[in-house]
């Protein structure tokens, strides 16, 4: 038997919402899997060893914990356009997808909140893997071995645009640049601004996501990862979009714009152009499914 299992990249923090908020975004990796006799196949993935690639090391990991042997998979990719290492989940979309191929194999075993829960222990926080998971915007707290996740309400008039370059940012090195400690100023200000982005997005206020996409954790610390951060964010906001934040740990940024805003991508595309670093920008919106799989 032959299936498709498709999955969406996903944007994590939106600002305050440091590894809390995460949102599914309409750019997907896609799969073919053909079921075989026994054993993991991954194909195509020539360039990362097996024992590096996310997709068979999450099969492997739960065949084993499942003691299953009966029926092996095939992933053969079909679509990739999620990048590696942009502040785009590619890794947690790796992830999720291992999962869900593995629950077929073995019979369908995992409910959906079985995958979450391995999904998260898997990549170490629940922001970017509960929306590949479910999709659209997501709350979520990890706390012993749980993950309790809500869904967050997304005005139908706001689309994301996606700043994408050509380098890198590992997560690893994004995390290293931040402190160890924070001040009651700082902690106080990230939860408020968390609050009313919640509260603004969930109401249509689209006039308050400037002020609720403030932050003081992560982004000011990760701006020298990214070369031409700065000019980026003034250039969407002279565009009329009503937020900027970088898009995970980077490298990539991202600007909240209105669907009417159609002269955004044609105008900041000029712009990206006279920067350095490749970039390229893309016009996406909330994909509100999650993982799926197609016969």
């Amino acid at each position: 038997m032959t299936y498709r299992i498709r999955v969406p990249a996903t944007t994590a923090n939106l600002g305050p919402g440091f590894d809390a908020l995460g949102l599914a975004l309409t750019l997907y990796n896609e799969f073919q899997i053909e079921e075989i006799a026994s054993g993991i196949e991954v194909l195509g993935c020539d360039e990362i060893p097996l024992e590096e690639n996310l997709i068979y090391t999450t099969i492997q990991k739960l065949f084993k914990q499942y003691h299953h042997e009966k029926q092996g998979v095939r992933v053969i990719p079909h679509h990739i356009d999620i990048p590696l290492s942009r502040g785009l989940g590619s890794s947690a979309a790796c992830i999720a997808a291992g999962i869900a191929i593995a629950n077929r194999a073995m019979g369908e075993p995992l409910k959906l909140e079985d995958m979450i829960q391995i999904g998260t222990a898997l990549e170490g926080h629940p922001d970017n893997v509960v929306p590949a998971l479910v999709g659209g915007m997501v709350a979520s707290v990890h706390e012993a071995d749980q993950v309790i996740y809500s869904k967050i309400n997304i005005p139908k008039n706001l689309c994301f645009a996606l700043m994408i370059p050509d380098f890198t940012v590992s997560t690893g090195e994004a995390r290293k640049v931040l402190p160890e400690q924070y001040s009651k100023k700082d902690c106080i200000y990230n939860i408020s601004r968390t609050a009313l982005l919640v509260a603004a997005m969930g109401n249509g206020e689209l006039e308050k996501l400037r002020y609720a996409t403030g932050d003081r954790i992560h982004q000011s610390y990760r701006t020298k990862l990214i070369p031409g951060l700065e000019e980026i964010f003034q250039k969407a906001q002279s565009l009329r979009s009503k937020a900027e934040v970088i898009s995970g740990s980077g490298s990539t940024l991202m600007a909240m714009i209105e669907r009417d805003n159609t002269s955004f991508e044609q105008e900041m595309n000029i712009f990206l152009k006279t920067m350095e670093g490749g970039w390229q920008i893309k016009i996406l919106e909330n994909d509100d499914k999650g993982i799926q799989i197609y016969a």
